[in-house]
């Protein structure tokens, strides 16, 4: 499996940043869950799961009943998410080798969900097609992705701005999108959904774990940065300390990307 088109750090260095970012996002997903109306009993699929952080949330909502299959195409974290789902007790769950691009399957879920998949993939339409066949009639395919271009900061900072340029020109040169989040309605729509709606999130603040995703996403992209030759290891090393600087000070205020939720249901 081709993991080159990702831009983050994989890994267990990679596992600690979606460990982070999952503390960031969780209210707002658990919120989602609850306004698709995510019921005990249903059959779920978490697309893209990495660590399984989601994954395990969807497995508690679901509960005994129901059943979770997260998959990803990280050794690594998969092994991670295995060993947490055993040490937590949460049984109704598992985790498999396995990405968007795969065809088959049957129409199995009630729920197919995707967070910050897309962004990264040539083809996102492929990979929504493949989640659609496997999601039964009458289910809701769900996404959440990123509008980079609504990441901000406050006061203005050079570090932040070059990280902004550095993310979106490694991800495009990689084939994503670093700025899908307002396609995802139309997407679902070509997909074949129907009664799409949308949500925006965007977690924010002057302190805790939404400023430091920032530069600790700087970090993680720093392999990605280098080989697109979009900068040099001191640059970089300059940037993501400066970066920590200014998200550590306590009059800063700084943002995660724009954060767009677009779910519809199969007829």
């Amino acid at each position: 499996m081709d993991r080159s088109h990702y831009v983050i750090r994989g890994g267990l260095e990679g596992r600690e940043r979606l460990r982070l970012l999952a503390r960031v996002m969780q209210p707002t997903t658990l919120s989602l869950f609850e306004r698709i109306g995510l019921r005990a009993g249903a059959a779920c699929l978490d697309v893209g799961c990495g660590g399984g952080d989601v994954t395990l949330d969807i497995a508690r909502a679901v509960g005994a009943d129901g059943r979770v299959v997260g998959i990803d195409i990280d050794d690594t974290k998969l092994d991670i998410a295995r060993a947490e789902a055993q040490e937590l007790g949460i049984a109704n769950v598992e985790f498999r080798l396995s990405d968007a691009s795969q065809r088959e399957g049957v129409p199995e879920y009630d729920v197919v969900y995707a967070r910050f998949l897309l962004t990264h993939l040539a083809d996102p339409r492929s990979a929504l097609a493949n989640m659609w066949r496997v999601l039964r009639s009458g289910g809701v395919l769900v996404v959440e992705d990123i509008d980079f271009s609504g990441y901000f900061s406050y006061p203005d900072n050079a570090a932040f701005r070059r990280y902004l340029a550095l993310y979106s020109e490694s991800v495009v040169r990689r084939g994503g999108d670093p700025n899908i989040g307002p396609r995802l309605p139309v997407l679902l729509a070509e997909t074949g959904c129907e009664r799409i709606e949308m949500n925006v999130v965007q977690p924010a603040g002057m302190t805790g774990d939404a400023k430091l995703l920032g530069p600790l996403t700087m970090e993680n992209i720093a392999e990605a940065v280098l080989a697109e030759g979009l900068a040099e290891q001191d640059e970089i090393d300059r940037i993501v300390a400066e970066f920590y600087d200014f998200a550590r000070n306590p009059r800063t205020v700084l943002s995660v990307p724009r954060v767009v939720q677009a779910w519809g249901y199969k007829p």
